[in-house]
């Protein structure tokens, strides 16, 4: 994982709202994280954007009134290191399921 800032700018609008910017991630991580976040009941809005093709950061915007963006980006990147890690696990054991079929065919 690449590099995590703050964009400036954002203290006036309290520690619920900020932008967060992500240095040598794209839109895997982005789609990923704001599916999982936008979905928390807390979260007004969630959205990232690419400020520009040839540049590699993730713009990563939280607007909340009832919890600080920073906690929201911590649970969020924790959740979906749950979910990667249960996707994995999963494929595993299909997979070595399928294997060991395979074997007792031959």
């Amino acid at each position: 994982m690449g590099a995590l800032a703050e964009l400036a700018g954002d203290e006036k609008n309290g520690d619920g709202s900020r932008t967060f910017v992500f240095i040598n991630e794209g839109h895997t991580l982005g789609n990923a994280l704001k599916t999982i976040i936008a979905r928390y009941p807390e979260v007004d809005f969630c959205g990232y954007t690419i400020p520009h093709p040839t540049e590699q950061k993730l713009h990563f915007r939280i607007q909340s009134h009832r919890e600080r963006a920073i906690d929201l980006l911590k649970r969020g990147l924790e959740d979906l290191e749950a979910l990667c890690d249960h996707t994995i696990e999963t494929f595993e054991k299909e997979m070595n399921g399928f294997n060991a079929s395979a074997l007792e065919v031959n």
